[in-house]
């Protein structure tokens, strides 16, 4: 028997409502391979998922498919964001501050 990736397997046995999406992309952006992606993408996850709509969930999905080092450049300003990335979830993305000063 061929074994399925586990999104397919988690797919045919939860049924997928928008806090189940929430919880399998909170896990997704908390394990992305390297810490500084995982301190991004983890933390801003905790803060906006919640609100987000189902649109957003759906674009929030597709910026974790894209490439890791070229979401770190557009958030740290070391390269535009590209037009067809630019939208309301990237400009969130951007505007998060995952690292707190201390006072």
């Amino acid at each position: 028997m061929p074994v399925l990736p586990i999104r397919k397997r988690l797919w045919g046995i939860l049924e997928m409502t928008d806090d189940n999406r929430r919880r399998a992309l909170r896990f997704r952006s908390w394990h992305r391979g390297t810490r500084e992606m995982d301190l991004l993408m983890g933390s801003f996850a905790d803060a906006q998922l919640d609100g987000f709509t189902p649109a957003q969930l759906d674009r929030y999905e597709q910026i974790l498919n894209l490439s890791d080092p070229d979401v770190y450049d557009w958030v740290a300003g070391v390269k535009p964001v590209p037009a067809e990335q630019d939208d309301t979830v990237m400009r969130l993305l951007c505007a998060h501050h995952y690292a707190k000063k201390q006072d």
